[in-house]
């Protein structure tokens, strides 16, 4: 009976690591971007001229930031994500899909254009100076951090892929790994929306 209390206070000092502990996880696991581009930015387009933080505006856009030296989850989502607008067709014929790099340095218009147009044409690619890609990212409280050294490095980045409506806002999300049917199923709920026709 006398180490009853010792174990009680073990057992509670356990279960806060534990809290803290799935806290932590649960955190991480989110990944969920927030905000809206307010901030002015000006970068390139691998379709030519420059683009700023109007881009966003007019159309609905599936917004994804990754980097073509990415092994597996960027090529892994553009390829989905080109399955997508097929299976859209003209319903989603508004809609525009833009790649923002988060590694500029090396995505270059040049690489970017051909990395991007072998897995659709409707995909844009976006690039240009660092710090006006970080105003970007910063933004959108999006993750894009280097880790390496700087002659062999890879790119932490948010995986989720961004749902913007036309009036610039976040308007959902896609999580990696998302179906082909819950990821149309999002876009059109949240992007494709059209009103409801008024009673005769």
């Amino acid at each position: 009976m006398a180490n009853r209390p010792g174990r009680l206070l073990a057992i509670g000092a356990i279960g806060a690591l534990m809290t803290l502990l799935l806290g932590v996880i649960a955190w991480t696991a989110l990944d969920k971007p927030s905000g809206s581009p307010d901030a002015p930015f000006q970068l390139v387009s691998t379709r030519g001229g420059t683009v700023d933080q109007s881009i966003f505006k007019g159309r609905p856009s599936i917004v994804y930031f990754g980097y073509t030296h990415c092994p597996e989850v960027c090529p892994t989502t553009l390829y989905e994500v080109s399955g997508w607008l097929q299976a859209l067709g003209d319903e989603g014929k508004d809609l525009q899909t833009l790649f923002f790099t988060v590694d500029p340095e090396r995505d270059t218009v040049d690489i970017l254009k051909p990395y991007l147009a072998a897995f659709s044409d409707r995909i844009t690619g976006i690039t240009g100076d660092p710090q006006e890609v970080r105003k970007v990212t910063d933004g959108w409280l999006v993750t894009a951090e280097q880790r390496g050294t700087a002659e062999r490095y890879s790119m932490r980045h948010t995986t989720s892929l961004l749902l913007v409506g036309a009036n610039g806002r976040l308007a959902g999300l896609i999580p990696y790994e998302a179906t082909q049917e819950e990821a149309i199923a999002k876009i059109r709920a949240v992007l494709l929306d059209r009103p409801a026709r008024p009673a005769v």
